[in-house]
């Protein structure tokens, strides 16, 4: 037997209010989701809201941190027992373009809250991200110096933010022309051309 909605334990509450944010990211700005569109869209008051989270800053923070434990666990389940840096790498890329395909509204939250002008817990948790996934990524590209793999001159710092910058042009490509189908057509191909200006000449 399902429980009713509205009597949801505290921690299944927060998680579908954070469900709930991400899917109204997707239909709409961000920016301007307000705790009374949250709650509307849950069909719950805005005072049941806040008994789970005190403001909406604390409501972002909570999107982010699900945010950054899901994405982090993709790449990662992604690039596991993959023998190939570079191969590890594409998988990568392609899970995360198969992650925003899935949550389109989470680029939309990551750009707004990385271009307020004011720091906030989101803020900070949204370049927590980013420093993380890019240590990530540096471990691929040392360890294919390593092998060989990886042209040696390669700078992994340099490797890592233009990793990520291409996964955010295809991303914005998308929301330009308003068709999500633009990522998945073009994530291989992008990441052909990375491919090759990493690679070991040989």
């Amino acid at each position: 037997m399902s429980t009713h909605p509205k009597h949801l334990p505290a921690d299944e509450r927060r998680a579908v209010t954070v469900e709930a944010v991400v899917a109204l990211a997707g239909e709409s700005n961000p920016a301007e989701i307000t705790t009374s569109a949250i709650a509307k869209h849950m069909k719950l008051t805005q005072g049941a809201l806040f008994r789970h989270f005190p403001t909406k800053d604390a409501i972002w923070q909570a999107v982010m941190e699900w945010v950054t434990t899901r994405l982090l666990h993709r790449i990662e389940r992604a690039a596991a027992g993959v023998e190939s840096p570079l191969a590890a790498m594409e998988a990568m890329f392609l899970s995360h373009i198969e992650f925003v395909s899935e949550h389109p509204g989470i680029p939309r939250m990551m750009f707004s809250e990385l271009q307020r002008k004011e720091s906030s817990p989101a803020k900070e948790m949204a370049r927590t991200l980013m420093a993380r996934y890019a240590d990530r990524l540096r471990v691929q590209v040392q360890h294919g110096i390593a092998l060989g793999e990886i042209a040696p001159e390669t700078d992994p710092d340099t490797a890592s933010i233009l990793f990520i910058g291409l996964i955010q042009g295809i991303v914005m490509q998308s929301m330009l022309a308003g068709d999500p189908k633009v990522l998945k057509a073009e994530a291989p191909k992008v990441f052909a051309i990375y491919r090759r200006g990493l690679e070991a000449k040989r």
